[in-house]
């Protein structure tokens, strides 16, 4: 992630040597998405699609904004 309202030159938590698991915050894809959508200046909590008749967030339940990751 670049530009848009996040400090550069920064990375954002920490793996074990391999890669293979996450030793210091960890992010998880409705944290991503959440905010990703807060940066476009969209709520994630109301943005809802219809999907066989029923209202899904890209989110789901959960989606944090990382407020640490931005300027």
């Amino acid at each position: 992630m670049a530009g848009g309202g996040i400090k550069g030159g920064v990375t954002y938590g920490q793996t074990d040597d391999l890669g293979y698991t996450i030793a210091q915050d960890p992010m998880h894809v409705n944290d991503f998405h959440a905010t990703i959508l807060h940066l476009l200046g969209m709520d994630h909590q109301k943005l809802t699609y219809k999907y066989q008749g029923r209202a899904f967030r890209l989110t789901d339940v959960a989606g944090h904004v990382a407020h640490n990751l931005m300027t």
